[in-house]
């Protein structure tokens, strides 16, 4: 499979690892790197700017393919803009492949930190959910950007545009690489996004019920549990939507909107300490857990390799299919 995202970053097949909180770790990363994908090293996870640095080196270690840091520009309890500057400084130094921003445009964090990138050969793309997103990123000068739809899990954007209108509106509206995100999982949604005017996709979801993924026995079940319809948007009301797993504190969350709540009322509900402990004890009733709808399209625990392998045979299958339709 040749794309523009597989000879901008010279890999296999055009199959990224979206940023995961307290996911995203050089374990997961080079695994979906050496399966011909591209890993992603969740910045986030990281208190330090030295724990960065180290984490980029230990999948260095475990890999020598490229592979992306996740860098998340919204409001934080613990990271400052600062400490994203500080995260863009390491990644120029290690030489990334590429980072995938969302959130806060790089150029309103300063237009030096692009510059700097872009010297240090660092691809840089901007997850957006809407064309006029787009087109600022393709001015500001973006590499390329992620057609983020509704139906991803973490942060969608509040225009709540499915990733149907989404991808091929940015793929004939700007010239950059233009990459689906949302319900991305299999073969058939790889072949559908290709043939919306993508090249390439990004998916989480589905990595997250990988061997490779060190998330808890208990949280890689409950994704097999659950269908399409176990998802719902939160935090809409403070103006940081999120799409996450059903659970009880997920109405609680939601029963407190209804009563008016700010965000730092929200905060202990939606605290990153919560997500840390359900990951690691396998509860999965403790956190607002954030995974898209494509819980529905995920049947199965497999490595990493498998699952990018699978897609990539499902969708020459499938267009192969449709051709012999004509």
């Amino acid at each position: 499979m040749k794309t523009r995202i597989t000879e901008m970053f010279g890999i296999k097949y055009p199959v990224i690892c979206g940023a995961m909180y307290l996911v995203g770790e050089p374990k997961l990363t080079a695994a979906v790197s050496n399966a011909g994908g591209m890993g992603n090293l969740t910045a986030g996870n990281y208190k330090t700017t030295d724990e960065l640095r180290a984490a980029i080196r230990e999948t260095k270690k475990l890999t020598d393919k490229p592979f992306m840091v996740g860098i998340t520009i919204l409001p934080s309890f613990h990271i400052t803009m600062d400490d994203h500057r500080r995260n863009l400084e390491v990644c120029a130094e290690e030489k990334v492949g590429g980072i995938e921003v969302s959130g806060t445009p790089l150029d309103k964090v300063g237009t030096q930190y692009m510059d700097m990138l872009r010297k240090a050969g660092v691809k840089m793309f901007h997850k957006v959910g809407s064309v006029k997103h787009a087109l600022h990123a393709e001015e500001a000068g973006y590499d390329g950007v992620y057609a983020a739809g509704i139906e991803e899990g973490g942060h969608p954007l509040n225009d709540d545009v499915t990733t149907m209108i989404l991808t091929p509106k940015m793929a004939e509206t700007v010239k950059i690489p233009v990459v689906t995100v949302g319900g991305i999982a299999d073969g058939k949604s790889l072949a559908a996004a290709l043939t919306l005017g993508a090249e390439g996709v990004m998916m989480a979801t589905r990595f997250m019920a990988t061997h490779e993924c060190q998330v808890h026995e208990n949280i890689k079940k409950e994704i097999l549990k659950r269908q399409e319809n176990d998802t719902t948007l939160i935090c809409k009301t403070v103006n940081l939507q999120g799409r996450a797993i059903k659970n009880k504190i997920v109405a609680e969350i939601l029963e407190a909107e209804k009563k008016g709540a700010n965000i730092m009322e929200l905060a202990p509900l939606i605290t990153g300490e919560r997500c840390l402990k359900a990951w690691q004890t396998g509860d999965v009733d403790i956190a607002p857990m954030m995974m898209g709808q494509s819980l529905g399209r995920i049947n199965d625990i497999k490595s990493c390799k498998e699952v990018i392998e699978d897609m990539v045979a499902q969708a020459k299958k499938e267009i192969e299919r449709v051709r012999g339709l004509f």
